[in-house]
């Protein structure tokens, strides 16, 4: 993707993503959201939704990225979002990184209370079954990183019902 420190590491299923970064995003819990970067395009300002969401929590960087219909990867402190995005010379849009979205800067300032894994089961089987989103608590609302089928999608506040929440101990 051209994104420096970019490295995923894709995981598949809940106890997969709690093993690897369970505790890790646990101790989040406490730290202010200081910041967070989108990757945009230049000219029409559209949010790529297959580029990883990086948020900042007090110098800590979590990177979420979904892929395809049930891959996730969490990344920690790797990524440059003041570096410039390259190799899209071929492309008709320019990437570049953003610190605009409307759905984020009302937690910029806020302290986490909590992190949690998310696991969508439904009543009725479906394509998204089993995928695994982040969600990030903080005292008046929720956000989520969830998988928009082979993208990132981010969702505020409660989250759907068909979502089995894992709560993550420090």
């Amino acid at each position: 993707m051209g994104i420096s420190g970019f490295k995923p590491s894709f995981l598949v299923g809940i106890e997969a993503v709690r093993q690897a970064h369970g505790s890790l995003l646990a101790v989040l819990a406490g730290r202010r959201l200081t910041g967070f970067a989108l990757v945009r395009f230049v000219e029409d300002e559209n949010w790529f939704a297959d580029c990883p969401v990086v948020l900042d929590f007090d110098g800590v960087q979590v990177e979420v990225c979904h892929s395809q219909l049930d891959l996730l990867s969490i990344g920690w402190d790797t990524i440059d979002t003041a570096a410039t995005i390259t190799g899209w010379e071929w492309f008709e849009l320019t990437p570049q990184w953003s610190h605009s979205d409307e759905r984020l800067e009302p937690f910029v300032g806020q302290e986490l209370c909590e992190v949690a894994l998310l696991e969508w089961r439904p009543a009725d089987h479906d394509l998204a079954t089993g995928t695994v989103a982040v969600e990030f608590v903080f005292a008046g609302d929720c956000l989520r990183i969830v998988n928009g089928l082979d993208e990132n999608r981010i969702e505020v506040g409660t989250a759907q019902p068909d979502y089995v929440r894992h709560r993550l101990d420090r």
